[in-house]
Parts: structure tokens; C-alpha cells; sequence
């Protein structure tokens, strides 16, 4: 437990209810540039989906590229918690988008 969190006043009979603070919003952590796709199968129960991870975008613009990319395969998918997956193996396909986008990409996994 850090000093902020034990200094936090929680309740007072003295100064009547206490407001929380406002919660910071979740940043992410930066990455080295590289745009990474991979396929992935496990715990999807056999399903195979391309998650694409790295893309610096807040998440508003990587909601509007996941959708842009997911129109381009023609195929569902999401964008939660900084990470595009899109249903299928498209790994080709997105590799050769988001290089045309400006992205350095690389293909990984196996």
C-alpha cells in the first residue's frame, strides 16, 4: 500500500462525505514502433483469429482502423484492450494494409 492510498481520507464525521478522485484514464504502455501480427488458435476453442498488436492509436482510432481492416477482409472482429483481432487467417492481407497505412510490421508467432 502506497502513502497516497493511506493518506486518502475514506470518511469523516467532521467534514461529512468524502468525494473520490477522479480515476486517471488507463495509458498504455509505449512500444518500440513495430506493428506485430500474428494468428493465434489457442484458447478460442480451435477457432483461428489475426491479432494485431502495437499500433500507436488511442482507442477511438484503433476502434475506426479495426473496422476499416475488418471491411477490408471482409470478416468480423474487435479491437479491446489495444489489440486488433479479426477473425480468419488474413495475416497477408493486413501485413500488405498497414504497410501501405505508413506501419512497420512484422509477422510474428509461427
Amino acid at each position: 500500500m502506497s502513502s497516497r492510498d493511506r493518506d486518502r481520507l475514506v470518511y469523516s464525521s467532521a467534514r461529512g462525505r468524502v468525494r473520490p478522485p477522479d480515476p486517471e484514464p488507463p495509458r498504455r504502455p509505449r512500444g518500440d514502433g513495430i506493428v506485430r501480427v500474428r494468428r493465434e488458435t489457442q484458447g478460442r476453442g480451435g477457432k483461428t483469429v489475426t491479432t494485431i498488436s502495437g499500433v500507436p492509436l488511442a482507442d477511438a482510432a484503433l476502434g475506426a482502423l479495426a473496422s476499416e481492416l475488418k471491411r477490408r477482409c471482409g470478416t468480423g472482429g474487435t479491437a479491446k484492450d489495444g489489440v486488433i483481432e479479426i477473425q480468419g487467417d488474413h495475416r497477408d492481407v493486413l501485413v500488405a494494409e498497414l504497410e501501405a497505412r505508413g506501419y512497420t510490421v512484422k509477422l510474428a508467432g509461427g
